[in-house]
């Protein structure tokens, strides 16, 4: 009986999802007076835009990545001990500071993510907007990532480098990781922590983003605009 009605469940899903690709196929170019092509890939382009514009923007101002436990950048696994050392002696101002210095460097990186999102979001078609519309709940976010995640990782990359560089963080985590690797049988840790904060601050833009397209996709007090209204109803 069990096996049925999850047999039967999984048959509605798919029909229901059947139903809705057709009716997202069936649409009309123009705008006429209901819902067309057009107004999904305006819609899309919308929602990620107000992703960007509520969630990225934060991430640019002070203690944007180091008061968020969202995105909040932390030290590689292997040199958690380091920090939580510190912690134990009584040094935890210090260990925070350490952290600091990752987290103001991919706030300042940030700034430059907005010029590559908004040529990315520009970029969308139909069957961008169609895939994303019918797709899971981050689909815009993975759209958004899969076009920009190179670009913005050499964006990042030297804005990370030269913060580091301005308060001398990279000599001393440079040093500190390579005496670590330097001790037998520990597991060697990647010393290039430039790499390392790049890679992490693009995760925390992208979550950012994900949260944004969250709230659009299960709450309609959260679609501000009349196109975001009628766009996201055809997924509800």
């Amino acid at each position: 009986m069990t096996r049925k009605l999850i047999a039967f469940i999984l048959i509605l899903n798919f029909t229901a999802c059947a139903e809705l690709q057709d009716v997202v196929n069936q649409l009309p170019q123009g705008t006429g007076g209901g819902i067309s092509q057009i107004d999904i890939g305006n819609g899309l382009r919308e929602a990620l835009d107000l992703g960007i514009d509520k969630q990225v923007s934060k991430l640019t101002q002070k203690d944007g990545f180091f008061r968020n436990e969202l995105v909040k950048i932390l030290l590689p696994e292997e040199l958690k001990k380091v920090d939580k050392g510190l912690r134990d002696i009584g040094l935890g101002s210090l260990a925070d500071d350490g952290l600091k210095v990752l987290n103001r460097a991919a706030e300042d990186a940030v700034g430059e993510a907005t010029p590559i999102f908004i040529d990315a979001v520009k970029g969308i078609t139909f069957n961008d907007a169609k895939t994303i519309l019918l797709g899971n709940k981050d689909a815009a976010t993975q759209y958004l990532s899969g076009r920009t995640k190179t670009a913005l990782y050499g964006k990042f990359n030297p804005v990370i480098k030269n913060s580091f560089a301005k308060v001398g963080a990279d000599q001393i985590w440079t040093n500190l990781i390579n005496k670590y690797n330097a001790i037998p049988f520990t597991k060697k840790v990647n010393p290039d922590l430039t790499d390392y904060v790049t890679n992490e601050a693009l995760k925390g833009v992208y979550k950012m983003i994900a949260v944004e397209e969250l709230e659009i996709r299960n709450k309609v007090s959260s679609r501000t605009t009349s196109l975001l209204q009628k766009v996201f109803a055809l997924q509800d």
